[in-house]
């Protein structure tokens, strides 16, 4: 790849051929506003925001899809320049709900603030809006088009990176929408409620449908014993939203802050996520021993199961039957732990607060219930739990750290790598490794399905037997590999696959990061680095070494895959149609 110079704003710079204009400026220290570009994703140059002037052009240009070339001479901000993207901000404004004090995304807009920065202190066009619509149907996510600016990030991560393409602009003119097909609802329509359109959405267009509200009545109710549990990725990832850098860990405060709330117990969904290994590791063994249903495909992330569902229905069978940690959790306190505690199942309402707004449709799905309860009764997002401390008044980052309470307590680091891509496979390979090679082994990283390569394959031999492993992140990923499987061009033995790209540390519920901070920070590298820095400090790492869980089988499992444990701890799936002719 070669070199080329050019001159922005007076500053010589030298970078690879490959860049845009934009890309080179953000190399040279000089910003230039967008608006509809993310990186990779979306690079259409349809906002006409990031406007520059180049020496020796005609017209002005958009640099997020200009090349650089040899001798370029660049400006960005001169007073034509400045004047453009203040009326084309303005142009886009006055088409916009802006009720912003009421709005989900306050003060975290990337169009509010473009506004401040370009200094929009009234909108001078005045004309006819589009009729608004909001969508609820969902059980995850939220699509209102009065906020929607067509800037098609939704589309293309929805189309392009996530293979899944439920949503289009349709219309045409001013009556251009961005939607799903056949004008459905978004309940209606094949979508796996990822909430990577919500994560790309500059605005509040794309939201997750919030349960705090249901959250807050139930522990207000003296009737109700409210407990919560939480997904390894939160703690990544919550301190965001209280102003700590990308990837700082807050394991004790946010415990803290759930007790301070009213919770009247706190759990870790790593406790949960150590079950999983001992559940989804004996029954890979059994497939691989007994000749069973191969390669075995992770079944944790509930926006790759819907992609299955929907998509690859031939493959349910390969699918672990294991539910995710979340639903475990869930099945063990309206159970194990109701009993031990002497309390009416039917009293206890667990919420989960998860990096994932699939886990809000997943818990609703009517198969995962125990005798007749839901597993779980409400999840929320990172997101929601942030708004429940401020909520709350309570200042985060000057708690003292809490402790998970200690029913159902005690988690290995393998329970707590779940968070991120690889996690999964490296937790279970912890354990499978120990079980075959009967032996404590001391080298435990598992390296190679470590890091945000979208498909990381292993050839590894445990027990004298060679196993071929891979491990995925992103539907479209997963479809590529699935296909391969299809056409025999591939083989494995056990898959891991997260619907997200990154895991869940980048779920759809996790805190918005501009695109402007995602040119310049792998967000999906930073968060995970706290989750395996937590793994490395704990004393023990291996699952089926975690005395809790031993303890668990001991006193209510028996062992793995036992009857009791897949009547409480495995689920099935259902093959789906895409668009029901009688819908």
């Amino acid at each position: 790849m070669a070199n080329v110079s050019l001159t922005i704003d007076g500053i010589k710079i030298e970078v690879p051929d490959n860049y845009t204009v934009l890309e080179a400026a953000r190399a040279a220290g000089v910003e230039i506003p967008s608006l509809c570009y993310l990186k990779g994703i979306n690079e259409v140059g349809a906002c006409r925001i990031c406007m520059v002037e180049v020496e020796g052009y005609r017209n002005i240009q958009a640099s997020c899809v200009l090349p650089v070339a040899e001798g370029m001479t660049v400006k960005t901000n001169t007073k034509s320049l400045r004047e453009v993207r203040k009326s084309t901000l303005e142009l886009i404004l006055s088409n916009h709900n802006r009720e912003c004090l009421t709005c989900s995304r306050n003060r975290k807009c990337e169009l509010q603030s473009l506004a401040e920065e370009l200094n929009v202190d009234e909108i001078p066009y005045d004309g006819e809006k589009t009729i608004s619509t909001i969508d609820t149907k969902s059980d995850s996510i939220v699509r209102d088009n009065s906020k929607c600016i067509l800037c098609g990030r939704c589309v293309s991560v929805c189309k392009d990176a996530q293979k899944i393409g439920i949503l289009e602009f349709t219309n045409r003119g001013f009556k251009t929408e961005v939607a799903p097909a056949f004008k459905k609802s978004m309940a209606d329509a094949p979508c796996i409620y990822c909430g990577q359109c919500i994560v790309s959405c500059p605005v509040a267009a794309l939201r997750e449908k919030e349960d705090i509200e249901r959250v807050w009545d139930a522990i207000d109710d003296p009737n109700i014993h409210v407990v919560v549990q939480t997904a390894p990725a939160v703690r990544a990832a919550l301190g965001e939203e209280m102003g700590l850098p990308i990837g700082t860990r807050v394991t004790g405060k946010m415990v803290s802050a759930l007790k301070r709330i009213g919770f009247d117990k706190v759990f870790d969904t790593s406790f949960a996520a150590d079950l999983t290994v001992m559940e989804e590791g004996h029954e890979m063994l059994n497939r691989i021993q007994n000749n069973g249903v191969l390669p075995m495909i992770t079944s944790c992330s509930p926006g790759w199961v819907r992609f299955c569902e929907y998509n690859y229905p031939e493959f349910l069978e390969n699918l672990s039957t294991c539910k995710s940690p979340q639903q475990m959790m869930g099945a063990l306190l309206k159970s194990y732990y109701a009993e031990k505690q002497s309390i009416d199942p039917r009293s206890i309402y667990v919420v989960a607060v998860m990096p994932c707004t699939s886990k809000k449709t997943e818990a609703a799905r009517p198969e995962l219930n125990v005798n007749g309860l839901q597993d779980v009764d409400a999840v929320i997002t990172t997101r929601e739990l942030a708004k429940m401390i401020k909520q709350a008044r309570i200042d985060f980052n000057k708690l003292e750290d809490g402790r998970f309470d200690e029913e159902l307590s005690g988690y290995a680091g393998a329970g707590v790598i779940f968070g991120a891509t690889g996690g999964v496979m490296e937790a279970a390979l912890r354990s499978v490794a120990d079980i075959l090679e009967n032996s404590d082994l001391e080298d435990i990283e598992y390296t190679k399905v470590r890091g945000i390569e979208g498909i990381k394959e292993a050839d590894i031999t445990l027990g004298g037997k060679a196993l071929k492993i891979a491990v995925i992140h992103g539907t479209a990923n997963a479809a590529k590999v699935i296909d391969m499987i299809k056409s025999g061009d591939k083989e494995y033995h056990f898959i891991e696959i997260m619907g997200c790209s990154g895991g869940c540390v980048t779920g759809g519920g996790q805190p918005h990061v501009s695109a402007k901070v995602k040119m310049d920070l792998d967000i999906r590298v930073e968060r995970a680095k706290a989750l395996y820095e937590e793994d490395k400090k704990m004393r023990e790492r291996k699952a089926h070494k975690n005395e809790a869980i031993l303890n668990l089988y001991k006193e209510f499992l028996e062992k793995p895959n036992s009857h009791k444990a897949h009547e409480l701890l495995h689920t099935h799936y259902v093959k789906r149609e895409k668009y029901p002719v009688n819908q």
